[in-house]
């Protein structure tokens, strides 16, 4: 399952934020909640094309999927000397009353973590179930995603929206000092600008292989935060980076004594998947064939799939938020002690050390 997480991530990775010169973040976690449910609920070659995506065969285990991402929604204990860390997951199905759904598909969305069914007057009243799901989301968000879903972007044609939220928040188990903190030169695509530098002498995970430095920064809760950065320009080398190679770099680090200088930064990223998820070979769930009848009796298909989401480290630790919405319509309705100073774009995952599965990926070229 993790092999098959990053082959997943790489892929969507690749077609969501396609400029390596470019910030960007989002997240897999939270991606694959969302579809993983859709997939489900489908049927035919509309759940082969969203299996294939999401764990690389149309014969893939899909409740092995909703076991692993259920897993990640739940962290590690602390001891109580450790500032607590805080995990929010929710997965809601919100339904306009004239659609039923199956028993089956609640009971289903009910092993997932926080999975629920919910009412919004979709046909009726539009603005108002725009408003319901917002704030739900913004309350699992803690308010850092106050608006997944944009005004126009519920129809007369929606009928349903499959909503995933994600919030984290985590406490380095070694925090950087914050009196330490300074100016730093740091290599943009753009030229060399100063900005705000974190340092930390500690003994923490570290490897340089592959063309990569790799350091892992243990945080509470079984979270860790893996800084990737290459040897050369990260324009050149992340195309090229594959699933076998970054399941290697991630596993990589060993205890070693590091000196480490890491900008602090916060990058978002807030985008609609439905052109990617076209791109990697999900069509079907977007048309008039779509078979959602796992679902619902009522024909649906998917009208749109949004994202959105936000990462931000500093010394004491790491907090990010993402939310991942599938609107749906009526399927009968057209649609559309090394030295390591981070001085230069690199990448950033943020991953359930226990699963593997990665709660956000990042590209900082311009903290």
């Amino acid at each position: 399952m993790a092999d098959t997480h990053l082959a997943y991530t790489l892929a969507l990775h690749k077609v969501v934020a396609p400029d390596p010169a470019e910030n960007a973040c989002w997240s897999p976690f939270s991606v694959a909640s969302a579809l993983g449910l859709v997939a489900n609920g489908a049927r035919g070659l509309t759940r082969d094309e969203l299996a294939v995506l999401l764990l690389g065969d149309k014969s893939g285990d899909l409740t092995q999927l909703g076991a692993t991402l259920t897993r990640a929604g739940v962290l590690a204990e602390h001891r109580d000397n450790e500032d607590e860390p805080v995990i929010a997951v929710s997965n809601t199905l919100w339904t306009d009353e004239s659609v039923e759904i199956l028993a089956s598909y609640v009971d289903e969305l009910g092993r997932w973590s926080s999975g629920k069914v919910r009412e919004a007057p979709f046909r009726t009243a539009p603005e108002q179930a725009r408003e319901m799901i917002n704030v739900d989301v913004a309350k699992t968000t803690r308010d850092l995603i106050q608006e997944l879903i944009p005004s126009g972007a519920i129809t007369d044609e929606t009928r349903s929206a499959l909503v995933n939220a994600l919030y984290l928040k985590c406490a380095w188990r070694f925090p950087f000092t914050d009196s330490a903190t300074r100016p730093q030169p740091f290599h943009t695509p753009g030229g060399t600008v100063d900005v705000p530098t974190m340092t930390l002498s500690e003994r923490v995970g570290y490897a340089a292989r592959d063309g990569w430095q790799v350091v892992g920064l243990p945080a509470i809760g079984g979270v860790e935060a893996i800084v990737l950065l290459p040897d050369g320009d990260l324009a050149d080398v992340e195309p090229d980076l594959d699933p076998g190679t970054l399941a290697a770099l991630l596993d990589a680090p060993k205890p070693t004594q590091i000196d480490l200088a890491l900008p602090k930064f916060k990058v978002s990223l807030q985008t609609e998947l439905t052109p990617a998820l076209h791109q990697l070979g999900v069509r079907t769930v977007f048309t008039g064939d779509a078979d959602l009848s796992g679902i619902s009796q009522t024909a649906l298909a998917v009208q749109a799939v949004l994202h959105e989401a936000v990462l931000e480290v500093d010394e004491k630790g790491f907090e990010g938020a993402a939310a991942t919405a599938v609107l749906m319509r009526l399927a009968s309705m057209p649609t559309k002690s090394v030295r390591v100073n981070v001085d230069r774009p690199f990448l950033l995952a943020v991953r359930h050390a226990g699963t593997g599965v990665l709660y956000f990926l990042a590209r900082v070229t311009t903290p």
